[in-house]
């Protein structure tokens, strides 16, 4: 009995599956097709070059995969691995790294604010820093004070000199409309230094970072 071939539409659905599969592309085992190859063993040694069927042999013996590793070069170089516990290690790397992606944080201040409230907002600040996040610095002004822009650039630059050892700024702070906006990114972890710490009795912000400026 005849073996029906599979519908269009099924085999469309399959193509997609492999189109998202970022490990669909890489040739392993019967699917390496060039003559010869250059080899390498699981412990990362040096094998040299050999037959492709001689070296899917080799890998067979240890029960695991022949996979190409740099198509590109010549001959094609490929290493005797296990592919499933590498497509495992690969996922769980590109899921860690999903996890731990830095956040936007924002702190908002305002050409008027109160030295304390100035210190409490750097203080959270720094902690968003520390945690590995980017931090966005926001001052809004308010009616006349468009007139003076030039405080609201000075409590932003004494900001930037408060935070310099947790992190460094992207650009220069811009006028945008009716604020200026800045954007820190975090020192790498062995040169951040602490100015300030979040004392027990401060409430903690939201999300975002932005707590309300009740100086107006």
């Amino acid at each position: 009995m005849a073996l029906s071939s599979p519908s269009g539409g099924n085999r469309s659905g399959y193509q997609q599956r492999r189109n998202n599969d970022p490990f669909a592309s890489i040739r392993r085992n019967l699917r390496i097709k060039v003559p010869q190859i250059r080899v390498i063993s699981p412990e990362g040694t040096q094998l040299g070059i050999m037959q492709t069927d001689k070296a899917f042999q080799l890998a067979q013996q240890f029960d695991l995969d022949l996979v190409e590793v740099a198509p590109n070069a010549v001959p094609p170089v490929c290493r005797i691995m296990d592919f499933g516990k590498y497509v495992y290690e690969e996922q769980k790397k590109a899921s860690h790294v999903k996890a731990t992606a830095s956040k936007l944080k924002e702190i908002e201040f305002s050409a008027r604010i109160a030295e304390n409230d100035f210190h409490t907002k750097i203080r959270h600040a720094e902690e968003f820093l520390d945690k590995g996040n980017k931090v966005k610095l926001r001052l809004k002004f308010r009616g006349r004070e468009m007139a003076h822009t030039e405080i609201g650039f000075k409590v932003i630059s004494d900001a930037l000199a408060e935070l310099s050892g947790m992190g460094h700024r992207d650009s220069e702070p811009k006028l945008l409309g009716k604020q200026i906006n800045v954007m820190l990114t975090p020192n790498p972890p062995n040169k951040r230094k602490r100015k300030y710490t979040i004392r027990p009795d401060e409430e903690p912000i939201d999300d975002k970072g932005s707590g309300s400026d009740d100086e107006d």
